[in-house]
């Protein structure tokens, strides 16, 4: 199936709220779990866990009428594989060495949306979720 750009491409399953993060493993720690605002932790499920990083991602996520969703950021074509920049609508400190294999690849993943470069900062003003745009009001102010 192809996506044009701003299609949904799936709505995410955030029904799987953890409320213990002590009792995950290392593993769904690290790399399975969505952190959202408030301290929400969401354990990710089928499909939507099975999405890359790429720092050229093809799509990203906003909340539409209290559903996230993922959306084309640029258009998809069948085969093409569904990538997300997992720093935009990020704020941890979580980094480890990117192999996404874009032209784009800063070579080093790094979780925290304010230590990217401006220019991609500002690039990626428009795809932030609602949550993060409120949360880091000033800071983005200051971007724009």
């Amino acid at each position: 199936m192809d996506f044009k750009v701003g299609e949904i491409i799936l709505d995410i399953d955030d029904s799987n709220v953890v409320t213990d993060p002590s009792k995950l493993s290392d593993e769904d720690n690290a790399f399975n779990c969505d952190y959202l605002d408030n301290g929400k932790v969401i354990l990710m499920q089928d499909p939507e866990r099975c999405i890359n990083h790429s720092c050229d991602p093809s799509t990203y996520v906003k909340t539409i009428d209290g559903v996230r969703k993922v959306i084309a950021k640029k258009n998809i074509s069948k085969g093409d594989e569904i990538t997300f920049d997992y720093s935009i609508n990020g704020d941890n400190e979580g980094t480890f060495p990117c192999r996404c294999g874009s032209d784009k690849c800063r070579k080093i993943y790094n979780g925290n949306f304010f230590k990217l470069p401006i220019n991609l900062q500002k690039e990626y003003l428009p795809f932030l979720d609602e949550w993060f745009a409120n949360k880091y009001k000033t800071e983005l102010d200051r971007l724009k």
